[in-house]
């Protein structure tokens, strides 16, 4: 035998029976799922937990589906009468606001501005459908394009394309063909999408004027025929059933496609007889049934979770990002999609929020509150501050009609410094700056204050917004 090879295999045989000079044949690692006993007990708790994690995590993935095609379905209802402020439009048609929300638009868009006048249209791409913008001279306009995931997918309008005239085509997934020499090409992920879109209304102005640019605003197919469809698919009936949730989500999922990214996840909800083909519950023990119910009550407060643990709070003013793009953060486009539907990006505008005062107390009309400003933030767009009941999330009804304060009304009053102040108050205050009062209810409420257009010191947290000082 060649000497060499024989020193080498007995250096290999010393290493194979020599102790390692790492192990540690003393230490013990606690290891639970050696421990764990098979028992009956056992099983049935781990089917109970399994249904319940399951659920919670198929209910912040897929509730944006859900909300999606509920809301869709919802918002083509239009009624009749319709009233000023609503902007609901039938399939495929935009639906325009003719005046700004008002204290009684709370039941249709919790939270909404009293800046713009809203635009609403749902969308079903049988084939692409080209959107159509005038001129508008520099006027603050834009139309978001949510996919069935509530995902922001395009921006139209002032920031992102400019306010020249325009055409935009949205085009289906899969769809071959060729679009006009004139049109702008936005692909979408699902074959339905939800247009949201909002046109800047200053105080005083002509509303003639701003009907007559909303007639100037147009959606048609492609082909130019007209879909003969006017409704959506009935959703399921659901009433009593404690797994609804569930069956709405199975028929999303027959509607819209599932990304490549999510699909790991997405196998996992088979254990649950969640499939692309059903909701399928023959599959669950009790036990797991039970813990999918338990899961519809805390999923949730899962979402609502993320979204304070997401918020930045700054001076009391909590700010959120990522709404751009959620990545895999599902319980944040979760709660995103649901009181906060439309929100967006904070490239277009960004929303702080604010429920307490300096010193931590809530806010309420109780009392008396100022907030100073050293100079206005830095937009190029506008920004206004608006007040919000806790319990209706509506705006503040008001003998005067006021709901907001923002720089463009005619008693909006600034030093020559260009510092000022606004009280925040349930009674008209007097001073100097009384005609920068914010009203606010009698009871506990929040405050929103936007900011359209954020230049780079808002988005990147450079610029903070001030304190509210409780004055009384």
């Amino acid at each position: 035998m060649n000497l060499k090879r024989k020193v080498t295999g007995l250096a290999i045989a010393a290493a194979l029976i020599a102790p390692s000079a790492y192990a540690q044949p003393d230490k013990v690692f606690p290891d639970s799922q050696l421990t764990t006993p098979s028992t009956q007990e056992n099983v049935a708790k781990g089917l109970e937990v399994d249904g319940y994690t399951l659920g919670i995590m198929a209910h912040n993935w897929g509730y944006p589906l859900v909300r999606m095609e509920r809301l869709m379905r919802d918002y083509i209802n239009v009624p009749d009468p319709k009233p000023t402020t609503s902007y609901r439009g039938h399939l495929n048609q935009l639906g325009w606001a003719t005046e700004l929300s008002s204290p009684a638009t709370a039941g249709d868009m919790p939270t909404a501005n009293n800046d713009t006048l809203y635009m609403s249209s749902v969308v079903h791409l049988t084939e692409p459908y080209i959107l159509s913008v005038p001129d508008t001279d520099d006027r603050y306009y834009v139309i978001n394009v949510f996919n069935m995931y509530h995902e922001l997918e395009h921006y139209v309008g002032r920031r992102a394309t400019g306010t020249q005239e325009g055409r935009f085509a949205l085009v289906p997934p899969g769809w071959e063909g060729e679009l006009p020499k004139d049109v702008t090409r936005l692909d979408v992920l699902t074959d339905k999408v939800w247009l949201w879109g909002r046109l800047h209304m200053i105080e005083g102005e002509n509303l003639a004027q701003l009907h007559k640019l909303q007639d100037g605003f147009a959606l048609e197919s492609l082909s130019g025929k007209t879909n003969p469809a006017t409704e959506l698919e009935p959703m399921p009936e659901i009433e009593n059933d404690p797994l609804g949730f569930f069956e709405h989500l199975a028929f999303a999922l027959k509607h819209n496609d599932i990304r490549i990214t999510d699909e790991a996840l997405f196998a996992q909800f088979e254990r649950i007889g969640l499939t692309k083909d059903g909701f399928d519950r023959s599959v669950m023990t009790e036990q797991t049934k039970k813990g999918l119910i338990a899961s519809l009550e805390d999923a949730p407060k899962v979402a609502i979770s993320n979204f304070a643990s997401t918020a930045e709070r700054i001076q009391g003013w909590d700010w959120v990002r990522g709404l751009d793009d959620y990545g895999f953060n599902y319980p944040l486009r979760t709660v995103i999609s649901g009181p906060y539907a439309g929100g967006q990006g904070e490239q277009e505008a960004m929303y702080p929020v604010r429920f307490i005062d300096s010193e931590g107390e809530q806010l309420s009309g109780e009392h008396e509150y100022v907030i100073r400003f050293e100079q206005e933030p830095p937009v190029d767009a506008f920004w206004s501050l608006t007040a919000y009941g806790t319990k209706d999330r509506a705006l503040v009804e008001t003998e005067d009609g006021r709901h907001k304060i923002d720089p463009d009304m005619s008693a909006f009053t600034k030093r020559e410094d260009g510092s000022f102040e606004i009280p925040l108050q349930f009674k008209q205050p007097n001073g100097e700056f009384a005609g920068n009062w914010m009203p606010a209810p009698e009871g506990d409420f929040y405050i929103i204050f936007r900011l359209y257009q954020p230049q780079a010191s808002v988005m990147s947290g450079e610029f903070v917004l001030p304190q509210v000082v409780r004055v009384n």
